[in-house]
């Protein structure tokens, strides 16, 4: 067993991560756009629920585009991370 393939099992368990931050960050992006476009573009599926239907949206959208950026941010440094093991 060479150190290459115990390397490359370790960084192999990280893609499901990265691909989950990664579209998270995306969705959260969209949503966050969404939010601050307001008005009849964001979907009654994410308001239906909520007791403030009108107002807040700079506030949800600032939010979502922060989780967003920063779950990219997180997919970033992790393959970042996965391609310095193999260096």
């Amino acid at each position: 067993m060479s150190t290459a393939s115990v390397s490359g099992g370790a960084s192999a368990s990280k893609r499901p991560l990265i691909i989950i931050l990664a579209v998270i960050g995306i969705v959260a992006i969209i949503l966050g756009i969404l939010y601050l476009i307001g008005g009849s573009a964001i979907p009654s599926f994410l308001i239906a629920g909520s007791h403030v239907k009108h107002g807040h949206h700079l506030a949800r959208g600032g939010v979502a585009l922060v989780v967003g950026i920063a779950a990219l941010i997180g997919s970033w440094f992790a393959t970042k991370s996965k391609a310095s093991q193999h260096a």
